[in-house]
């Protein structure tokens, strides 16, 4: 098995049926995946809008965009990278010379290929320098956050993006260590973590962890902030009848797509409710799980 088989079988894309079934991608339309990541959208789409349909693939993380080009150079120009997040969407179909698109697709939220192999610091599995960068132009990481902001601010970043509840006792924990030495890397953190929070407040499901880093990458990324500019600015970018599709992965995301789409009036939400995954799919991929997929339409 080559290497890009074996990240093909690794890191699979979430609701691909369902989102193809959405996008409708059709011969000679223009795409955008805002998200492309290792391509397996993007491939969906080239598949069914053969032979002539093009994709735009809008993403940051310089290392995804390696993988995608040699996983899709069969497509050739019909694909068109660029190197932006997609909250930049006016900039980067100008570069494109794209004037509108057919569909919009974004998966929004933390890759596979970054939690597995990004060695960056997005899983506390492992030891490793907290980065939690998507996009290595950036000059905020996990680190700075943790060296400079206050108490206040840290809670309410572990409040706010990570719902976390025992967010001012972890606050001050980090802000009491880091008098001793800097916390540089995801071990540190974690231990930090598990002895600020009770044991009886520890969550059964999932890591004591989990919500902390998780508040610490939206952060990083102004993940929020972006999704908030793509469902606004997005819109004018689609052609009447032209669908836009949003696949989100927690709480936070999923209300906003769900109030962006609703508020804006020239939209018709196609999708009542957020569309899940399969039984099917959760037990051959476990990371589906948490999954939502929100459609509307440009009237």
């Amino acid at each position: 098995m080559t290497a890009d088989t074996r990240e093909k079988a690794i890191h699979t894309s979430v609701l691909l049926a369902e989102t193809m079934e959405y996008l409708q991608p059709v011969s000679g339309g223009v795409y955008m995946d805002g998200t492309l990541g290792l391509g397996g959208h993007s491939e969906a789409i080239l598949e069914k809008s053969a032979p002539d349909g093009r994709v735009i693939g809008f993403e940051w993380d310089e290392s995804a965009i390696e993988k995608a080009e040699r996983r899709l150079a069969i497509y050739g120009d019909r694909l068109q990278i660029v190197r932006r997040n997609f909250a930049e969407i006016g900039e980067g179909l100008e570069e494109a010379g794209v004037e509108a698109v057919d569909g919009l697709l974004i998966d929004v939220g933390l890759s596979s290929l970054q939690l597995d192999m990004g060695n960056r610091g997005f899983s506390f599995q492992r030891d490793e320098v907290l980065d939690m960068r998507m996009d290595n132009r950036r000059s905020v990481t996990a680190e700075s956050i943790l060296a400079d902001c206050t108490r206040e601010e840290l809670a309410d970043i572990f409040f706010y993006y990570g719902e976390e509840r025992q967010a001012r006792p972890i606050a001050a924990a980090i802000m009491e260590n880091r008098k001793q030495e800097p916390i540089r890397t995801t071990k540190q953190l974690v231990s930090i973590i598990s002895k600020a929070v009770p044991r009886r407040f520890h969550p059964g499901r999932i890591h004591v962890a989990t919500k902390v880093f998780q508040a610490l990458r939206i952060a990083v990324n102004t993940e929020l902030e972006n999704l908030a500019q793509i469902l606004d600015d997005g819109v004018d970018w689609l052609k009447p009848e032209a669908r836009f599709c949003v696949i989100s992965f927690h709480s936070l995301e999923d209300r906003i797509v769900k109030r962006k789409f609703r508020e804006n009036p020239e939209l018709e939400v196609v999708t009542s409710k957020a569309v899940l995954p399969s039984r099917d799919e959760i037990l051959g991929n476990s990371r589906s799980r948490s999954a939502r997929l929100r459609v509307a339409k440009k009237k």
